[in-house]
């Protein structure tokens, strides 16, 4: 812990900009300035991030890139779901191979009788032991070493572990030595590729939290047949995490959770077709799939769940004469439809100023149809432009509901 002079002024100042603190605070040498500049930008990327912790007196927050790279609240509350659908007798030990600031593991950990941290700073552990004490995880335990050495070998903290009721986690690091970013499985590290067969015989379930740019078929088919589950999590329709979950007693094929914020959607891909296309959609409701379902490609799902039909093959629009509560999207109420004729348009148009512009399937950018339109962006229109399966080009105007 600081001095008492450094905690106060990360006290006093914690709603302070952070720009003009470095530049303008007094340094009189009892304030260890970079450190509670740290934690005052912290606290206020927890406050909106992480609510519990930022509400927690005395939690000391990682510099900034490790406050930005870790996840959520909503995200890890995610996690301690799949981690509580687990079979009877799995919440036994969880071993978090990459700790990082923590957050995942301190709310998964509530759910096992014994939990592992395992973070290769030293510096990060020493912030998560301080951290863990003030949440009250009494059953945490901090290695500070490397994944694959705590894996490899005999480790006075696994020996007593029973693979059966063990949950490995990891989120391996997706930066190269260059400290660029990274995608593909076997380019982060740990390489959970190179480590899989070490990892299932010493837990027999493994959730690993990849890179949200990454084709879940890819690592699907990279992580072979023990994928129980795929969750592709997104938060305010912007895609978060990509999680899979290996378990050695799994056979078939994965189920797919598609969720955003409240909205879920579960299937199997074998479950998934072509989409049913409409063949009149000039009235009545358009929907647009959340960021996880886009993410997913998962359409020909959406006509067989719910009573909507595809505009076309490759819009990813739907529509329905009635309006479908529970649609994995956004909706909304059709109130006119016309082609790119200028007077169409112009009668479309009429007192409309200022509208949110999107395409799917079109020839032009939402810029350049806004700037066609002569529109404003924001209000409270919904303009798409897309391309029908006839191949006409239309654009939809819409209020959202």
């Amino acid at each position: 812990m600081k001095n008492e002079a450094t905690i106060r002024f990360v006290r006093e100042h914690r709603e302070d900009d952070v720009r003009a603190l470095a530049l303008h605070a007094r340094r009189d040498g009892e304030v260890d300035l970079p450190w509670a500049l740290d934690q005052i930008q912290g606290w206020q990327t927890a406050r909106r991030k992480l609510p519990s912790w930022a509400a927690t007196d005395g939690i000391i927050y990682p510099p900034h890139l490790s406050m930005e790279q870790c996840s959520s609240e909503q995200t890890a509350i995610y996690k301690c779901g799949i981690v509580k659908r687990l079979p009877e007798g799995c919440h036994e030990t969880l071993i978090d191979l990459t700790g990082g600031f923590g957050v995942d593991f301190a709310f998964m950990a509530q759910g096992f009788d014994q939990a592992y941290y395992v973070e290769r700073q030293s510096v990060l552990c020493q912030t998560a032991s301080h951290n863990f004490e003030l949440l009250g995880l009494q059953h945490a335990t901090v290695i500070n070493g490397e994944a694959e050495d705590v894996l490899e070998l005999p480790c006075r903290y696994l020996r007593f572990i029973h693979p059966a009721s063990t949950l490995i986690y990891l989120d391996p690091a997706r930066r190269d030595s260059n400290s660029a970013r990274t995608y593909a499985i076997e380019d982060c590290t740990p390489n959970v590729l190179e480590l899989k067969d070490r990892l299932m015989e010493t837990a027999h379930r493994v959730l690993i939290k990849l890179s949200p740019m990454l084709d879940w078929h890819k690592a699907v088919s990279d992580l072979g047949d023990l994928v129980a589950e795929v969750h592709i999590v997104s938060v305010s329709n912007e895609c978060k995490e990509l999680l899979i979950l290996l378990d050695i007693n799994h056979q078939g094929e994965p189920v797919i959770h598609c969720v955003n914020d409240g909205q879920s959607l579960i299937y199997s891909p074998t479950e998934d077709t072509l989409p049913v296309i409409a063949e009149e959609a000039d009235s009545g409701y358009l929907y647009e799939p959340n960021a996880s379902v886009m993410k997913a490609g998962c359409f020909g799902i959406l006509t067989q769940k719910y009573p909507v039909k595809a505009l076309s093959a490759d819009s990813h629009l739907f529509v329905s004469s009635d309006s479908v509560d529970g649609f994995p999207g956004r909706r909304f109420a059709i109130a006119d439809v016309t082609t790119m004729n200028k007077k169409e348009l112009a009668r479309a148009l009429k007192g409309i100023t200022r509208a949110n512009v999107a395409t799917r399937n079109f020839p032009m950018t939402a810029q350049q149809l806004r700037q066609r339109l002569r529109l404003q962006d924001g209000g409270e229109w919904y303009i798409f432009g897309t391309t029908r399966a006839d191949g006409q080009r239309v654009v939809y105007i819409c209020r959202k509901e």
